[in-house]
């Protein structure tokens, strides 16, 4: 018997199609409005970060597209799209600004799914003199006016919903390894940070989790995360959380009362990851550190780094005590207005390698 081929679904551009992404591409426009509106009244200035960067960012498990920029010389040097617009908007609030936020486009490749896609659109913003709370809040805050804006008080994933309006769940990662994972994960960090690896792979031996060949902290850190943890938040109403790892937080400083953790929270609804902020890190010397390590690693699984930004370790000194916070905007749109797949809410999503 010869089978029928499944025929490809029609293009984004296709009539049909566009008129049922329509309404949510509306309901994005008029969220676009209200989340400027609403920042502008705190006096937040939008500012419009350039894309192309020296570095795209120094983090291990994030991917750059890179480039070529040539000089009128006919000399080309390497540059690459940012992954955040977080480099160049530092240097913004060391030269005096205070609130600042940013919509935008960023790009990150190796990334594409019902949740990724390469180029997408981040709200991002920081708080000069403000402390670590106050971008919380403002996250909550921008949830519910996403969901107000377009109809609704729920968000909707999959078979999930969460409640944006009822109280936010507030959980430390070491607390939902222990109630999600049945894990200790404090025990394996010792008191000036040293890192367990066997501690945690034998916890997770104890709680029938497979192990990975690569059996790194970091690693096994982030298949407990993701395979535990992850599901089980923002499950019928917000969760933040909070206090991570001080070695899982590159660019954030560590907390005043647990050095081995860092003021870095991640919001959650339904399970999908909304929001990542920090209490800024503003040490030139240990930032260096960081990521000098972040680009090693890297190199040791990707066989690839990228350059350290000088021009951002020159600025860091200059700010004052900083909160920040990056939201993935497409990922939100999609939530209020329970579209299945992050392409629905996009205007014109990227080409698919190959066609």
């Amino acid at each position: 018997m010869v089978s029928t081929p499944i025929p490809a679904p029609s293009p984004w551009w296709s009539p049909s199609r566009h008129e049922d992404r329509r309404p949510l591409l509306l309901a994005r426009n008029r969220i676009v409005t209200a989340f400027r509106a609403h920042l502008e009244a705190q006096d937040f200035l939008f500012v419009d970060p350039p894309a192309l960067q020296r570095s795209p960012g120094n983090e291990t498990h994030l991917h750059a597209f890179a480039t070529e920029m040539i000089g009128n010389d006919g000399r080309g040097h390497a540059a690459y799209l940012h992954t955040s617009p977080e480099f160049s908007m530092k240097k913004l609030l060391a030269a005096g600004e205070s609130r600042i936020a940013s919509f935008g486009h960023v790009f990150r490749n190796r990334e594409r799914g019902p949740l990724h896609h390469p180029e997408f659109t981040m709200l991002e913003w920081y708080r000069a003199g403000e402390d670590y709370d106050a971008v919380i809040d403002d996250c909550v805050a921008l949830v519910r006016l996403a969901a107000e804006t377009a109809g609704t008080t729920t968000l909707r994933h999959r078979q999930r919903t969460a409640d944006a309006f009822a109280a936010p769940q507030r959980l430390s990662v070491a607390d939902a390894f222990a109630e999600f994972a049945g894990i200790d994960l404090m025990a394996t960090i010792d008191a000036t940070g040293r890192l367990d690896a066997e501690a945690l792979a034998e916890a997770m031996r104890r709680t029938g989790l497979a192990l990975p060949h690569d059996i790194t902290w970091s690693y096994l850190f982030s298949r407990v995360l993701v395979e535990k943890i992850e599901p089980m938040l923002g499950d019928g109403r917000i969760t933040v959380l909070d206090r991570y790892p001080l070695c899982e937080a590159a660019l954030a400083r560590p907390a005043a009362d647990d050095p081995r953790v860092a003021e870095r929270f991640e919001l959650y609804g339904c399970g999908v990851e909304l929001a990542n902020g920090f209490g800024e890190l503003t040490d030139a010397g240990i930032q260096r550190e960081r990521f000098s390590a972040e680009m090693a690693e890297k190199e040791r699984l990707y066989g690839e780094r990228y350059p350290i930004d000088e021009d951002l370790l020159a600025a860091l000194p200059l700010m004052k005590p900083t909160s920040g916070v990056a939201l993935g905007f497409d990922r939100l749109v999609m939530l209020v207005t329970g579209a299945p797949h992050i392409e629905q809410v996009i205007w014109v999503p990227v080409m698919e390698p190959g066609r």
